[in-house]
């Protein structure tokens, strides 16, 4: 029975990787594979060609741990065309056979090495009308005088500060000034607050209560 190792990536840590293990468990079953490592990226970019997950992975195909990765679809191992043909080009050179799922390719023989290629220069270009569709909404947003990213908060800022070092509360200095916790903590350290300066277990951080 071939040793079968999974490699799954979430771009954000709002999502779930347990999605994608599941399906690729499944799969694994289907084909007959042992499954005797998982290999989960949470919360990092495909675009980025180093990932903890990712790294370790290459390390113990080097060391021949499995014989056979499984990811659920091409883009979860690479979004470029040139990162993917690399990093398959050294699990062939390993002796490990690549399997995605969501594209039913299968590295084994030339024709799915040739499809795997076509996939991912797919991908490569959706991923940048989308960012070149992002880019032109912002400049379009700019031009009409619209306000790009985070607002500036209203708020006395001087009077926040002054509220922190007279002993209030954060929960308190949030409330009357209608902000949030957090950005009491930001409003203070921009003003060169020293945490010596503050009242007694009332430090800087948003846990301070």
């Amino acid at each position: 029975m071939k040793r079968a190792a999974l490699y799954v990536r979430v771009s954000t840590v709002d999502q779930h990787p347990e999605t994608q293990l599941h399906d690729l468990r499944q799969f694994a079953a289907q084909r007959g594979l042992q499954i005797v490592q998982e290999y989960v990226d949470h919360g990092f970019c495909g675009a980025r060609a180093r990932r903890p997950a990712l790294d370790r992975m290459m390390e113990d195909a080097r060391r021949h741990r499995f014989d056979v990765l499984l990811v659920w679809s091409c883009d979860r191992l690479a979004r470029s065309t040139k990162h993917l043909v690399q990093t398959l080009d050294e699990l062939s050179g390993f002796g490990i056979q690549f399997l995605s799922q969501r594209e039913a390719i299968d590295t084994e023989g030339p024709l799915g090495r040739a499809i795997i290629v076509i996939v991912s220069a797919m991908a490569e270009l959706e991923r940048c009308i989308i960012i070149e569709r992002l880019r032109a909404g912002m400049r379009r947003a700019r031009l009409e005088g619209r306000q790009i990213g985070r607002a500036r908060l209203d708020v006395n800022r001087e009077q926040v500060v002054h509220d922190r070092r007279s002993g209030m509360s954060l929960t308190h200095v949030a409330k009357k000034h209608g902000i949030s916790r957090a950005s009491v903590c930001r409003i203070t350290k921009q003003s060169a607050l020293t945490p010596a300066s503050l009242p007694c277990g009332e430090q800087l951080s948003v846990r301070a209560e």
